[in-house]
């Protein structure tokens, strides 16, 4: 019997949390039922009341222009002149509202102060392109939107309605972008590379101020990430009024037309770091899988240096042995533009702006954001549309800019950058 009673009781507990389970969705729901039941109800309640009160406060916009409606007034301006059906933004779509309208006595149709302020309060254009920097495609533009009640008329939520509030709003960020001034702009490095977008090479330019600040400073589209492309950039960036009146630090992939358009335009003002990343992807091409390893090791080793002159020494004996070794090829890439690739270490930086400084990691962090923003486009339809996605992709990347790593430092780059000046008033622009 006793043994019966225990049976029973393992299988009673084994069954309690099925039970629970059972028990909690019976309870909850039809919670959640109520919860969205309510929740469409008190959305078509506050659409209700706002459209009411909106039309009582162009009633008194009406009134306080023409007087009171159907009452005689002396020396008036502005006469009653029925209503109209207006298209009125909310919440990312156009509602028709029945408005009154008021005419001037001289002639013509007069503002009502309300309905414009309501126009900018809620910018169809502005919604769309958070909703499409959020991953919504103009496709799905109408179902991302919260529902209205099926009474309001609306319009605007097409795919090519948002379409024609995308591009004008992009087009108004690339304008923000490429024509605002640089005089204000005060840098001491500049980081310059490519990205590939719609099948044309986009160069981009993010500029670091004397406190560490990232500031994003132009763009220039071209086949390829040619001379006359990079040119093109640093010479807009200086007609913008971008000041270089000391040497700048810039840091480049690698890439021959990019430095080639540095040394043109910035003469030896410019110091040009190589890409301590893109030099090791570039030496293994080189290499059979065997000594990749190796090699890299050899070469982090020598990057980790604390003084120019050992990390030279590293790297010059690597080339030796690769030579030795019979990898020619990945010798003379080691060789080429070694000292570039030191450049951090012959300033004398610290340990962290040197990992700041000796990669192009700042600016491709930009170019995810980039890529990002613009992986719902199926079709790129000329360099118009690429300039002004860019130009979104870099503002939204922009909104999470952090001062670069080792900015309390900076002074120190100032300082190697521009031995005249007193590190006391570095340290005081730093502050």
């Amino acid at each position: 019997m006793t043994k019966q009673v225990a049976e029973k009781n393992r299988k009673q507990a084994q069954n309690a949390p099925l039970a629970l389970v059972t028990a909690m969705q019976q309870l909850v729901l039809p919670l959640v039922a109520g919860i969205e039941a309510t929740k469409g109800g008190l959305l078509a309640f506050v659409h209700q009341m706002g459209m009411l009160a909106l039309q009582e406060l162009l009633a008194l916009d009406a009134a306080a222009l023409a007087g009171p409606k159907g009452k005689h007034a002396m020396n008036r301006t502005h006469h009653h002149w029925g209503t109209t059906r207006t298209p009125l933004p909310l919440g990312g779509r156009n509602v028709v509202v029945e408005r009154p309208r008021v005419r001037q006595k001289g002639g013509g149709e007069a503002e009502l102060p309300t309905l414009e302020a309501f126009r900018h309060s809620d910018p169809m254009a502005a919604r769309v392109l958070e909703q499409i920097v959020l991953g919504v495609s103009t496709r799905g533009y109408d179902r991302s939107l919260e529902s209205v009640p099926d009474e309001l008329e609306t319009r605007g939520t097409s795919k090519s309605a948002a379409s024609r509030a995308l591009i004008d709003k992009t087009a108004e960020k690339l304008a923000e972008f490429v024509e605002r001034s640089l005089a204000d702009v005060a840098i001491v490095a500049m980081f310059i590379d490519a990205i590939e977008v719609g099948g044309k090479a986009v160069i981009v330019a993010l500029g670091v101020t004397i406190d560490g600040t990232k500031v994003p400073l132009g763009l220039a589209l071209g086949s390829t990430e040619n001379h006359v492309v990079a040119t093109d950039l640093l010479q807009g960036l200086l007609t913008r009024g971008l000041r270089v009146e000391d040497r700048l630090l810039f840091v480049i992939d690698g890439g021959k037309g990019t430095r080639k358009a540095i040394l043109d335009v910035f003469g030896n003002r410019a110091l040009i770091q190589r890409c301590q990343v893109h030099k090791m992807r570039n030496v293994r091409e080189h290499l059979p899988e065997a000594r990749r390893a190796y090699v890299q090791r050899q070469m982090r080793a020598a990057y980790k240096s604390t003084t120019f002159k050992t990390a030279k020494g590293l790297l010059q004996q690597l080339a030796s042995w690769l030579e030795s070794n019979g990898e020619d090829s990945a010798a003379a890439s080691v060789r080429e533009g070694l000292d570039e690739t030191l450049t951090v270490l012959r300033l004398g930086l610290s340990k962290t702006l040197c990992r700041t400084f000796s990669t192009t990691n700042a600016i491709e962090n930009m170019n995810g954001g980039i890529r990002r923003v613009g992986r719902n486009v199926k079709r790129w339809r000329g360099e118009t549309m690429i300039s002004r996605w860019v130009a979104l992709g870099i503002a939204e990347a922009a909104k999470k800019f952090r001062r670069v790593k080792g900015h309390q430092q900076m002074s120190s780059l100032i300082a190697a950058l521009r031995p005249n000046t007193k590190s006391v008033e570095s340290d005081k622009k730093v502050a």
